[in-house]
């Protein structure tokens, strides 16, 4: 298992890597994963060995459940007799080597062999470091977390339980839809089988109908990080290791990015003072160590120039402009030293908009503006940006005719909603293929940055380690004496993962925290 020149070929084999990682044995040579195959044919099918027997095979395979029972039935794997247990896992390597064969000649066929060679089964041990690694975490932090957030939940309770007049469970949708439609007399935006929605879209809706409605969405968004994060955070610490371990999965999300579960570490919100403050419970795990954080700055919207070619854009980022400021001055017609701080919000939202595919309605929401001057600010933005509307216009043909849209190392993203009668539908699915290229092109150089970095860092024999990926952000516990030379080598790496016609920018932060560090 060691010896990289025997290849290893599996089915979701980080899993399995992991597994003898527990024996100290270091898998070495994978070279192909069936799973990862089938998601980068279609990341909208299914990726399970069963499922993929079926539909390319014609295979019934026996299942897991089959093999060990169910309900009253079910045993422990150790206690299934030997031949069965020998058969299913013949049967298991069987199916996952005829199926290597198939996705193989499939994935070059469609020219993505290289895009599966040299990036995503490259990856996988790069994942499996990281996971193996985990992060550790300040469990008296947040203890006094909890306690300061228990004290806000009631404060807020009792002003939700003043404001409403009388007091109810606010955790109850139908309590809650009561109040807020039969005794407040909100409009109602939709229904449910039960009663009344109050889900965040429609209390967001009804934000200044009532101030009742700010104090909700604060109590469920203080709920819900206490729940997911500051309490279960220092159950899932790991006895053996005194760490936290994330799983990092290859085959979700359907743009290509990488996405992590039990527990999701790329979901804590930034933007939020209470979200920032869990970020301070992520610490180095031993002396003399800290959290170093680097960070692509901005990098979808220079992917977005570098694949629209538009030079206005281009020229902006060359000169190492404040991009917003200047898509200011161009959309408003003012120099950039008359840019006001209203001006530069409108722009950003504008710029990040576009890459979604946003329209007058989307933001006159966002900047709470008419939705004529909303208008008014995307056709500027148009004429100051043309080759961005040119490529938003070629994306949109090109998945009408191919059913798919592309990053620029190939991967693909079918979109069977694209020609939909359907208006909503349709208009979705052209949303989701303006974005793809540029969000999967922005992951894919990530990806090839971890690459890169994780052979650096084995090479020069550091003892810094990579812990987390975070869409734009790689999280590092270095050592103190490597500082300088992991900021050297992770800012380097970074910036030639690929080359665009706009220099790539990284921001590098050190602390005794994740916070600290970003």
């Amino acid at each position: 298992m060691e010896n990289a020149r025997i290849e290893k070929i599996g089915h979701n084999i980080k899993y399995d890597a992991l597994v003898l990682s527990q024996f100290d044995v270091w898998t070495e040579g994978v070279t192909f994963d069936t799973m990862i195959a089938s998601y980068l044919l279609r990341a909208d099918g299914r990726h399970n060995l069963d499922a993929l027997a079926k539909e390319h095979l014609q295979f019934k395979k026996v299942s897991f459940d089959e093999l060990t029972g169910t309900g009253k039935e079910h045993k422990p794997i150790r206690e299934v007799a030997l031949q069965a247990l020998s058969d299913y896992s013949c049967e298991d390597a069987d199916i996952t080597f005829r199926l290597f064969e198939l996705l193989k000649s499939r994935l070059a066929k469609e020219g993505m062999l290289n895009l599966g060679e040299d990036l995503e089964f490259r990856l996988i041990p790069v994942l499996a470091g990281m996971e193996k690694e985990g992060i550790a975490i300040d469990v008296e932090y947040l203890k006094t977390m909890s306690v300061d957030i228990a004290k806000l939940l009631k404060s807020l309770i009792t002003d939700i339980h003043a404001m409403a007049g009388s007091e109810f469970n606010i955790n109850s949708t139908q309590q809650l839809g009561d109040i807020l439609f039969n005794k407040l007399g909100l409009p109602t935006q939709k229904k449910t089988k039960t009663g009344f929605s109050t889900d965040v879209g429609v209390l967001e809706s009804l934000r200044h109908q009532h101030p009742i409605v700010d104090k909700l969405l604060e109590y469920r968004q203080f709920s819900k990080l206490k729940s997911t994060y500051i309490d279960a955070l220092p159950e899932l610490i790991n006895k053996r290791t005194g760490r936290v371990h994330t799983s990092f999965n290859q085959t979700v999300a359907a743009t290509g990015r990488l996405s992590s579960s039990d527990p999701n570490l790329q979901n804590i919100p930034i933007r939020t003072e209470i979200g920032r403050s869990i970020r301070k419970a992520f610490v180095p795990g031993a002396k003399g160590f800290l959290i170093m954080s680097a960070d692509y700055s901005q990098i979808e919207l220079r992917v977005m120039a570098h694949i629209s070619g538009d030079e206005a854009l281009s020229e902006a980022f060359r000169n190492k402009e404040d991009i917003h400021t200047t898509t200011a001055a161009k959309v408003f017609g003012v120099e950039p030293g008359d840019v006001t701080k209203d001006m530069r919000r409108k722009a950003k939202e504008v710029n990040f908009g576009i890459m979604y595919g946003i329209g007058p309605f989307g933001l006159s929401n966002r900047l709470e503006i008419s939705q004529g001057e909303a208008k008014e600010i995307i056709a500027k933005y148009f004429e100051r940006f043309p080759k961005v509307r040119q490529y938003i216009n070629d994306t949109i043909s090109s998945a009408r005719s191919n059913g798919y849209v592309s990053t620029l190392l190939g991967r693909r993203r079918y979109l069977s909603d694209i020609n939909d009668r359907n208006q909503n539908i349709r208009q979705n699915a052209e949303r989701q293929a303006i974005n793809m290229p540029i969000q999967g092109t922005a992951a894919d150089m990530i990806k090839l940055a971890m690459i890169h970095i994780h052979g650096a860092l084995s090479k020069a024999g550091l003892e810094s380690r990579m812990l987390l990926q975070v869409h734009d952000e790689l999280v590092f516990e270095i050592k103190k004496n490597e500082e300088k030379e992991m900021r050297a080598l992770v800012t380097k790496h970074m910036q030639q993962s690929m080359k665009l016609d706009v220099p790539l920018e990284v921001d590098i932060g050190v602390g005794k925290n994740w916070l600290e560090a970003h």
